[in-house]
């Protein structure tokens, strides 16, 4: 049986900087009509940097929905049409002021699949460099290097409830550690 929905009639009903906010009218598999509200998202991405001594290149940074400080890798939201990988790279540097020579996709992410079409692609980041940081204008971030083995027992014991941080540490964990 074919469980997709067929959208025959969409509503704008907000257009901001960062989110698309519309109703769609759908029909389900058994022929009923059904509203969904969704939020359209360009994307974003994160990268999990990491040096030659399994130090991790986190970013600290207040988060308006939840008003408080969060540790994240560093990340960004794409511009529409954007190349993820060149996104990545760049909100590495102007975040941390680091560049990596090799660098490894770990794959994309569904934050909220219920209600946004924001998909998050994932890099890990390794030899590394620093260049400077260029944060962007109203940007403020505290760096630090956390030991990976550190952040996957942070992980593990719900200190890092980001979604897109833990998973990146997990795998990144998987890939240099086995």
């Amino acid at each position: 049986m074919d469980f997709t929905e067929k959208t025959i009639a969409t509503r704008e009903i907000y257009k901001g900087r960062i989110v698309h906010l519309v109703e769609d009218t759908v029909i389900l598999p058994d022929g009923r009509q059904a509203g969904r509200e969704l939020i359209l998202h360009n994307g974003g991405v994160g990268v999990i940097a990491i040096d030659e001594d399994k130090n991790v290149l986190m970013v600290t940074q207040y988060r308006k929905p939840y008003d408080e400080m969060v540790l994240e890798v560093p990340a960004g939201k794409l511009e529409k049409g954007e190349d993820p990988f060149e996104a990545g790279m760049r909100e590495l540097q102007e975040e941390t002021g680091y560049k990596a020579e090799k660098v490894t996709y770990l794959g994309k992410y569904y934050p909220t699949p219920g209600y946004c079409s924001e998909i998050i692609s994932l890099y890990l980041a390794e030899d590394l460099s620093f260049v400077g940081q260029n944060l962007d204008e109203g940007e403020f971030v505290i760096v630090e290097k956390i030991p990976l083995a550190k952040l996957v027992e942070m992980v593990m014991n719900n200190e890092i409830p980001d979604g897109k941080t833990a998973l990146a540490i997990l795998k990144a964990d998987k890939i240099v550690n086995g």
